[in-house]
């Protein structure tokens, strides 16, 4: 089940609201559980066990290494949770792609080594384990505690709002919320609002600039140099909006059942620098690499050298978390390369006077996009070819046929809401909200004014969001498949 389909949008959601809200307060963690197993099952109910497993290993775990937290024996149950986390994350993601490329190093494939089977990747593995990952490490360093009722724990672990596709969540920072939270209609109202926005970055953004993008990567090797700029372009504003958007409905689902949730994208494409452009993209994954991974291997507290090799490994494993393929690694490298370049030269640090440097870190990351995009390497390769001009700047002329006029206004429309989204974010949090006058404050009749229109157009971009949903086609978010 998705977030933008009808059965979650006018089913599973009001239903789940309705029992969320007559449940008492000390059986709500009861009815999150339930029904995020509920909307997990809808994909496959055989990959349920192991989610349930994967939450009470993690549970009982994290017990025993607070019960001998600082000894010899807490740091062997820390190791026993982390191995085990990481095996079933190492089995049903890398497997696959650990015997592929045994078998490509044999010029054969899997089926040549006798291997006939595949395995599925369970949808959300790599979110819920990161979770269950971050609670152990936290509980080892004191950060959080494991006395928990096991129910709020299975319910953080299975929070539908985040439990496909993020953002990745820390016991610690919630652990108080499912003790005690607010509920009330002016934050249920806030919460449907931001989802609102996000659905329609998913269905009015990401999905109206997607065939752009799929036009160009489908038919790489027949594609030229314009339409192959365009359709890079594209992927960068589709996967922009795909999961920003999926991050904006979570949040505000977590606000409409009274959780707040950290924020996981701050305009990243305003970035001038690559170290900032992770400052403000998927932010739950580049704060859980830095605190987990990151400073494990010793930060930047061994010397320059070390700092670099660091920044590299943590950046490939970055790649890697997101799928089982050789295009995240070089991805990773080339993210990797850039965070050492600009540290090594202090580029980091003084971006923010450099004329050129938000083009060239847009250049920088899109250029990173086209093998995140890629299916495979050799896709990959044969996208910068026809970018650098290898198939002439018209390619195969009658892939043009399929570039219409609307797909180029729409992502036109994409990049203007890319660039006007943090300026009206800074507009509407400098404008004085409703209360009683003050000074020479704005007159609280404007402000109550300025509120309804600002509701007024978020609900009228989401009546239009669910036309167009009802109109096109299935479309799974992006960050399904990680």
């Amino acid at each position: 089940m998705v977030f933008s389909s009808e059965s979650f949008l006018f089913l599973f959601l009001p239903l789940f609201l309705a029992v969320y809200y007559l449940t008492p307060w000390k059986a709500k963690s009861y009815t999150i559980l339930v029904g995020s197993y509920i909307f997990y099952a809808w994909w496959r109910v055989d990959f349920l066990g192991l989610l349930f497993l994967t939450t009470g290993f993690a549970y009982l775990v994290g017990q025993r290494i607070e019960a001998n937290r600082g000894t010899a024996r807490g740091k062997a149950w820390l190791a026993v949770g982390v191995a085990g986390c990481l095996g079933v994350l190492g089995i049903f993601k890398y497997l696959n792609f650990f015997i592929d490329s045994i078998a490509a190093l044999g010029g054969t494939d899997a089926a040549g080594l006798g291997i006939h089977w595949r395995l599925l990747l369970p949808i959300g593995i790599s979110f819920y384990v990161f979770q269950a990952l971050s609670f152990l490490i936290d509980v080892w360093r004191g950060d959080a505690r494991a006395d928990a009722r096991f129910i709020d724990f299975a319910a953080f672990i299975a929070l539908f709002p985040q439990l496909i596709a993020g953002p990745i969540l820390r016991y610690k920072d919630l652990e108080d919320q499912f003790k005690q939270r607010t509920h009330s209609l002016e934050m249920f109202s806030d919460g449907m609002a931001r989802f609102l926005i996000g659905l329609a970055k998913k269905v009015l953004l990401a999905d109206a600039v997607a065939p752009l993008a799929n036009l160009a990567f489908d038919n790489s090797a027949d594609v030229g140099m314009t339409l192959a700029w365009l359709g890079v372009i594209a992927y960068m504003l589709q996967l922009y909006f795909d999961f920003s958007g999926y991050s904006d409905m979570a949040i505000g689902l977590g606000k409409m059942m009274g959780f707040t949730f950290a924020e996981n994208f701050r305009y990243p494409y305003i970035s001038r620098s690559i170290t900032e452009f992770w400052r403000r993209w998927h932010i739950s994954l580049s704060n859980w690499l830095r605190d987990y991974l990151y400073i494990s291997l010793g930060g930047n507290r061994k010397g320059d050298a070390r700092t670099y090799v660091n920044l590299m490994i943590v950046m490939v494993l970055g790649g890697l978390w997101h799928g089982a393929n050789w295009t995240f690694v070089l991805w990773g490298l080339w993210h990797g390369g850039l965070l050492a370049l600009e540290r090594a030269t202090g580029y980091d640090r003084r971006a923010s006077d450099i004329a050129w440097s938000l083009p060239l870190t847009l250049l920088c990351v899109l250029v990173g996009w086209v093998m995140f995009r890629a299916v495979d390497v050799g896709q990959g390769m044969q996208v910068y070819a026809a970018m650098l001009g290898a198939n002439g700047w018209a390619g195969d002329a009658t892939l043009w046929l399929d570039v219409t006029r609307e797909s180029i206004a729409l992502m036109i429309i994409a990049i203007g809401v890319a660039w006007a989204e943090p300026h009206i974010a800074r507009l509407i949090a400098d404008s004085p909200q409703p209360g009683p006058l003050q000074g020479t404050g704005t007159p609280m009749a404007i402000n109550v004014a300025s509120q309804l229109a600002l509701s007024t157009f978020i609900l009228a971009v989401g009546m239009l969001t669910v036309l167009k949903l009802a109109e096109q086609n299935f479309s799974p978010f992006l960050y399904f498949q990680f």
